[in-house]
């Protein structure tokens, strides 16, 4: 389905409407209804979410594609990167024109010296923090109160919410887990999990600068 061909859901429906329905139907609306629940039509059966969904999508992958040439990449302003810094460099463009997404999560200690912890939108980060001041040293990416996370160890204050990306749930065994607002796919934190979900991938980076990097 190429949802480019259509401004809104109702009209992707009423192409899918013949003139013999409305002949015996006698009624628009039922027979948009009757479209969406698959009693009527001919092409795929597509819900107003994935439509709403994909609509976005290719949006997003429209704005990626016009600002490409814009972006300035700050990771590629700095030739000696620690592993880790050099891993976010590796994820910069992608994450920024929109072909990535990532959860990152960090444990550290921060300038107290207690035990944090937390789950990152990296993709949020990328769009919102200045970067050129983590790649430079200058500053240290650390878990944030207003992240989907946040955990302090010392003083057992927690805090956690959504993002611009993805929604915090609890899944069947009551850990932590996050729908992806664009697919609606789940990423499961729990790392005793075989997979983190469908179509994500889990990478343990093994670092001095943090605890902890996953």
């Amino acid at each position: 389905m190429d949802v480019t061909e259509f401004a809104t859901y109702e009209d992707f429906l009423d192409s899918q409407v013949q003139p013999i329905d409305l002949y015996y139907l006698e009624d628009e609306e039922l027979a948009r209804q009757l479209v969406e629940l698959g009693f009527r039509g001919t092409g795929e059966v597509v819900k107003r979410k994935d439509f709403e969904a994909r609509k976005r999508e290719v949006e997003l992958e429209r704005e990626a594609a016009r600002t490409k040439g814009q972006i300035i990449l700050e990771g590629e302003k700095h030739a000696e990167l620690s592993p880790f810094l050099e891993a976010l460099a590796e994820r910069e463009e992608p994450h920024r024109t929109g072909k990535m997404m990532s959860i990152l999560f960090l444990r550290s200690r921060n300038s107290r010296g207690q035990e944090v912890s937390g789950y990152i939108d990296l993709a949020h980060r990328f769009q919102n923090d200045d970067f050129g001041q983590y790649f430079s040293g200058a500053r240290k990416l650390m878990p944030r109160a207003t992240d989907l996370s946040y955990y302090n160890w010392s003083t057992n204050t927690s805090q956690g919410g959504s993002s611009t990306n993805y929604q915090m749930i609890t899944d069947d065994n009551f850990s932590v887990a996050f729908k992806n607002k664009r697919d609606r796919k789940i990423v499961y934190s729990d790392p005793s999990r075989p997979s983190a979900g469908d179509n994500s991938t889990r990478t343990v980076l093994k670092t001095d600068e943090y605890l902890q990097v996953r």
